[in-house]
């Protein structure tokens, strides 16, 4: 009898969570990427810098005008494999200069959340639980748009309407409260049909709902909600320790945004409690982890990992296209520039992932300016990338002057590529 206590309780323990050095652990279920050592990714040359005193100096330079001249609010980046080559705080993430903003205050990083609903999608894919060419149809049978496949939503060619357009356009309210969830957004489709605004799969439509129905395909088959999906498959193993998906439970702790002039608050809007195209909260340095990890052999098998930045929208000629969840630049002389940038209310991002020199580039701000933008010119220091270079050498050339605003996209809840 006491051999069979002994034996249900070692049992309950192992089911239950536990505390180990002050960190809690989670029996995790689902797939994840905690096969990725994160200080095992990169060799010694991956880390190095022949001219590492002049690129330090541009990046001092770089800082001073766009950040500081240009009294940004937010966090920066810059790595190389294992070495953080320049990194910076500053601003506040709450109203009247309360909180100030370090290296693990989470910040909203808009339209860049879409790379992580991408990585949790392919991760699913690789254990089999879903395929890349499944119809939205096996998830959703009363979806009313019968072609369209999980590729087309990861790589915004479903050709579907965008869903903050269709509830302006006509109107709509959400299901209960003040504000949508992506269960609206899927159920506006429903009960609406909306005509899609492109055939599917014809061309490139950079569409938030996508990445909404994406989250919510998360949630069907993991059989989590998709904040707890995230933190399991993607946030804990690759120690993103202040990372999380905004829940309304979290408007309380929730960095702020701002407008660009002063320090007024920007509103709560109806599309706030909305995920997957957006809502994700990280740091910079969370941020770095997960390019790490895309970087190693263990994030994904390979063929599915390197299908991630492959053009998938070639109808019209042009530099810029889009992956799985990455927008690129495919230049003539045959480099790529692999990014993403985002815009929601007063925040704004751009993450670059450099996949040839190892470099990752992160700009976090929580007071809105194009300036943050600006970052994605930093790549033209690691590779050879012309277009990026004269980019930079514009934003530096008058050392005096503040770089020029770039105005507010017009696009809701979409991202800047330029």
């Amino acid at each position: 009898m006491k051999q069979k206590f002994v034996a249900f309780t070692i049992l309950l323990l192992s089911l239950v969570s536990c505390k180990k050095d002050g960190i809690e652990t989670v029996k995790n279920d689902l797939p994840n990427y905690g096969n990725v050592d994160l200080d095992e990714v990169f060799s010694k040359e991956d880390s190095q810098l022949n001219n590492y005193s002049a690129i330090e100096n541009t990046l001092h330079l770089y800082y001073d005008k766009v950040w500081e001249q240009g009294d940004l609010s937010g966090g920066f980046l810059v790595a190389k494999g294992d070495k953080i080559l320049f990194e910076k705080y500053r601003g506040f993430a709450k109203e009247n200069e309360q909180v100030s903003i370090d290296k693990n205050t989470p910040l909203h990083v808009a339209s860049v959340s879409k790379t992580l609903t991408a990585m949790a999608i392919l991760k699913l894919v690789e254990v089999g639980k879903l395929k890349l060419h499944q119809k939205v149809t096996d998830f959703f049978p009363k979806f009313p748009y019968p072609e369209v496949e999980v590729f087309h939503l990861i790589t915004h060619r479903s050709g579907l309407p965008k869903y903050e357009y269709v509830i302006d356009e006509m109107k709509l309210k959400p299901s209960r409260g003040r504000y949508f969830t992506n269960q609206d957004v899927l159920d506006l489709l429903i009960k609406n049909k909306p005509d899609l605004a492109r055939n599917t799969n014809t061309g490139f439509m950079y569409c938030n709902t996508n990445f909404a129905l994406l989250a919510l395909i998360v949630e069907k088959v993991t059989k989590n909600k998709f904040p707890e999906a995230m933190r399991k498959m993607i946030f804990q193993p690759l120690k993103m320790e202040h990372s999380y998906i905004f829940q309304p439970k979290d408007s309380l702790k929730a960095a702020q945004s701002f407008y660009n002039r002063g320090n007024k608050v920007f509103p709560n809007d109806k599309l706030d409690w909305i995920y997957g195209d957006k809502n994700c909260y990280t740091t910079p340095r969370d941020l770095y982890n997960f390019s790490k990890a895309m970087f190693s052999e263990k994030f994904l098998r390979k063929s599915l990992k390197d299908s991630i930045f492959q053009p998938y929208s070639n109808e019209r000629a042009g530099v810029n296209n889009y992956g799985m969840g990455f927008r690129m630049k495919n230049f003539d002389n045959g480099e790529k520039l692999v990014y993403h940038n985002g815009w929601w209310h007063g925040s704004n991002s751009s993450f670059s992932h450099l996949l040839k020199s190892k470099v990752t580039i992160i700009a976090i701000g929580n007071r809105f300016s194009g300036r943050v933008y600006s970052a994605l010119a930093l790549s033209g220091l690691f590779e050879d990338l012309p277009a990026e270079k004269e980019k930079l050498a514009k934003v530096l050339s008058n050392e005096r002057d503040k770089p020029k605003e770039i105005s507010e996209p017009k696009e809701v809840s979409g991202d800047v590529t330029e």
